[in-house]
Parts: structure tokens; sequence; C-alpha cells
């Protein structure tokens, strides 16, 4: 009697179509399980208001000890009178962000930033399941009495009295320092158009030239404890700020840094 088969096997095509379809279900499944979970990590975002809350308490702490340095270097010594005023005005992150909940998130100063003008103030998750670090945008305006033109000047003009004034001025607006007496401004010339109402930078004035190439120059000589005054005779222009090379009476030459009218000084 001939054998029956109930089930006729399944030809091996077959049989790998149904394994892709199963492939796909599951497939499918999971991200089924998984979309609703990404949606709630998503409504779970951090609120940028509670860290923009931090990042104002933490910049109020750091302006009274890094702002009266930092004034220092870039204003140099100030006119009498009141303390420069300080505003700060935060920014906005980027609301495309979607920061991940964080239990614990430190503020800091980024390496090469400093709270002067536009800048930026970073926040790092240091307890969290997701770490992430973000920079935050910040303003920080200082008022202070600077100089100011009074008149608009051209490129290698002389820049006198009748052009200058005192005004308050955001010290922080450019990254030179500011002018802060007239008589640091009057005499020298500009290095570029200047427009009337402007504050004026150290960058915007040339170099002082104290002696020419041949003048005379009186040659103050310092070292540890002593102090010799000497003459000789320039080899190079003196430039305010860069090393001029004169021969001294006795022939040797050096590199002094021209410090006034005929005069420079040698380090030892």
């Amino acid at each position: 009697m001939p054998t029956v088969h109930l089930f006729s096997p399944i030809p091996p095509r077959l049989r790998q179509r149904g394994l892709r379809r199963v492939l796909w279900a599951m497939c499918l499944g999971w991200l089924a399980c998984w979309i609703p979970t990404l949606a709630r990590a998503d409504q779970s975002a951090v609120d940028p208001a509670p860290l923009s809350g931090l990042v104002s308490q933490w910049l109020q702490g750091q302006t009274q000890v890094q702002l009266p340095q930092q004034v220092q270097t870039h204003a140099g010594q100030a006119q009498p009178g009141a303390a420069p005023r300080v505003e700060v005005a935060l920014g906005e992150l980027d609301p495309r962000l979607k920061l991940a909940p964080c239990q614990k998130v430190a503020t800091y100063m980024p390496q090469g930033m400093k709270l002067w003008g536009r800048t930026r103030v970073g926040l790092r998750c240091e307890q969290g399941a997701v770490r992430w670090n973000v920079f935050w945008p910040v303003t920080v305006k200082v008022w202070g009495t600077a100089v100011v033109l009074n008149n608009a000047v051209t490129p290698g003009q002389e820049i006198g009295p009748q052009d200058l004034k005192l005004a308050e001025v955001d010290l922080a607006e450019s990254s030179s320092p500011a002018v802060m007496n007239l008589s640091e401004a009057i005499g020298r010339s500009a290095q570029r158009r200047l427009e009337a109402g402007e504050s004026l930078r150290q960058s915007d004035l040339r170099a002082r030239r104290w002696f020419s190439a041949g003048d005379p120059v009186r040659l103050h000589v310092k070292g540890p404890g002593f102090m010799a005054a000497s003459e000789g005779t320039a080899l190079a222009h003196g430039d305010e700020g860069r090393c001029a090379r004169v021969r001294t009476s006795q022939g040797r030459v050096v590199c002094a840094q021209p410090t006034g009218e005929g005069l420079a000084e040698l380090t030892l």
C-alpha cells in the first residue's frame, strides 16, 4: 500500500520567503515597542529655564572675581570716578537641542574664553544616564569712561585735542583695550578711518616713533639691584613696543625698548 503524506515538503524558495516575513514582523514589533519610549524620552528632556538660572547664578559670582582683572587688562588705569557698570545678557540655547535629564550639572568657562564681550559659558552633565555638554551664549558689557572721537579721522591723520572727548562706552565691545586718557591719543596717528562718536581703541592708533635711525639715544640699562645710564646711536627706528637696535658708545650693538623721546631701555 502506498505511503500517504499529510504535509507536502515546503520548497526552499517558499521557506526563505516565510523566514523573511517572520523577520519583518519581529522588526515591526520591536519598533512598535520602542516608539512610545522614545516619545516619552523626548517629552522628559531638560527644561532650559532652570539651566538659565544656574548660568545666571554662576555668572554673578564670577563677575565679582574675574571682571576686575579683565578691566585692568583691557582698560588699564581708568579715570577717577565710579567703578565700571556691568551688564550681563543671556542668549538662548538652540531650541532643537533635547537634553536628557541630569541630576548634576556643572557650569564652567570654556578654555580660551573670557567674561568679556560676546562669550560662552559651558554646561555639562556630570551625573545622568546621558552625559551631555553644551555652550550657553552670553554677552558681557562693561560701561566705563573712555576716549571717544569728536570728529571723523582719516588714516594717517594726527589726532588733536579737538578730535577727542571723554564719554561712557562699552569697554568690552572690542578685544582691543580702550584708550582711557586723552594724553594717550593726542599727537598720535590713526591706523584706519574713525567715525565721530566711535570709541577709540589701542589698535586704532599707530605706534609712537620715539627716535629715528641715526639719532642719538640715551640708554638706561637696568639689572638686578642696579641702573646705569649710557649713550648710543640708533641703528633702526625706535617705534613704541618694538625692539630697536642701538650701538653703544663702547661699540656694542644691543636691542633696547624705546620708552620716550630719544630714550631707550635695556634690561639685563
